[in-house]
């Protein structure tokens, strides 16, 4: 083991989805190799106990997060200001650091005052954008140049990177997530015949990228077929998304789905529900991994995961879960209606979707790996 580091971890939300919990395990893994660990976030929140509980010192500081109303012209100028207003703070921050370590590449001024100060930095990137314009994809990935290391979740993210600025790629290394398994194992898939009353789940926060609507067009179109399907969504709203919800409730009421779709707002943890649900889906139509498609896996439950980004490399067609096609209720809905159509694939999916999880999404595995790039450079 390299010799113990003062570690700060700069990360933009306080909230319990995927990058936070993965926030968690970094922060553990750090904590349990030996080093002194302090995460900065923007808010407090329930992530906060979450981080001491695995022997992190959490401080909160108001910095900048870049969201998408500061691409255009007036959001950069806003962004800039508020960068130089933080800029005392993070200075701070980052000198009592040997290593600082920034989750996600929505706050770059962490990168550049790292940079100014001399200390080890590491971007710890868990977005694909691979849509928009190339010159605002090259924008969010120039300041990864001021990164000593930069760590991707998937082959997919660092794609996303590469393809922009090559030069990336010599200082950036794939670790998929480790995501933690149910305590007391997976419960047992329920029998059931074809014909039958059939739950499905979904998990996620509720915006297009996500596909919650996707699987509302998907669950009408199998009650059109005279299925006897119902859905549960857990999640909550991104920020600036409230629109979307209204519209996933609007469409809910409506004749064909009034009755069948359930809101159960955030959940956590997610074994419950998991254990309840006969399909899982992540019909993502953008997802540079997809913890919750990890979590379905570890619970040995038939999985529906959009053929795209990082559940390419987690869900492998026909042997750990099936594919559909992101965006496509109908593709969506045929996959659906195959694992309810055909138990016996649904639960050899299951099982073997739960042994391929565990052997390669472990959580000792990732902090293994992640505790690694804290190695001093030579």
């Amino acid at each position: 083991m390299s010799r113990p580091r003062r570690v700060t971890l700069a990360h933009p939300s306080s909230e319990l989805y995927g990058s936070d919990l993965q926030l968690a395990e970094t922060a553990g893994a750090f904590a349990t190799a030996g080093h002194e660990v302090t995460v900065v976030l923007p808010q407090d929140g329930p992530l906060v106990e979450v981080l001491r509980a695995r022997g992190a010192r959490t401080v909160v500081t108001d910095f900048p997060v870049l969201r998408k109303a500061f691409l255009n012209p007036r959001g950069l100028v806003r962004l800039a200001a508020a960068t130089l207003r933080t800029l005392p703070a993070l200075w701070r921050h980052v000198g009592a650091a040997d290593v600082v370590w920034v989750n996600t590449i929505t706050v770059p001024g962490w990168l550049a005052v790292a940079r100014l100060r001399g200390r080890d930095a590491v971007c710890h990137v868990h977005e694909a954008e691979d849509e928009g314009h190339r010159l605002v994809r090259t924008a969010l990935a120039l300041p990864l140049v001021l990164a000593r290391r930069i760590v991707c979740n998937s082959a997919a993210a660092r794609h996303s990177l590469t393809a922009v600025v090559p030069a990336l790629g010599r200082r950036t290394t794939v670790v998929h997530n480790g995501v933690e398994g149910p305590t007391e194992g997976a419960t047992a898939l329920p029998v059931r015949i074809p014909g039958d009353p059939a739950r499905i789940a979904m998990i996620g926060r509720f915006s297009p990228r996500k596909g919650t609507d996707v699987a509302l067009e998907a669950v009408a179109r199998l009650r059109a077929e005279g299925r006897d399907v119902s859905l549960g969504l857990c999640g909550s709203t991104f920020e600036g998304y409230e629109w979307f919800e209204q519209d996933l409730r609007k469409r809910s009421a409506q004749p064909d789905l009034a009755g069948s779709v359930e809101f159960l707002g955030f959940v956590r943890p997610v074994w419950s529900v998991l254990a309840g649900a006969d399909v899982v889906l992540v019909p993502s139509r953008v997802e540079p991994f997809g913890n919750t498609a990890v979590e379905a896996l570890l619970a040995e439950r038939p999985l529906v995961a959009s053929r795209t980004q990082g559940l390419r490399e987690i869900v492998e067609d026909g042997v750990t879960g099936l594919h559909a096609e992101p965006g496509d209720a109908d593709s969506l809905a045929t996959a659906i209606a195959r694992l309810l159509d055909d138990p016996a694939l649904a639960r050899r999916l299951a099982e073997t979707g739960g042994r391929e999880a565990r052997r390669r999404f472990s959580t000792e595995a990732y902090g293994r790996a992640v505790t690694e790039v804290l190695s001093p450079r030579p």
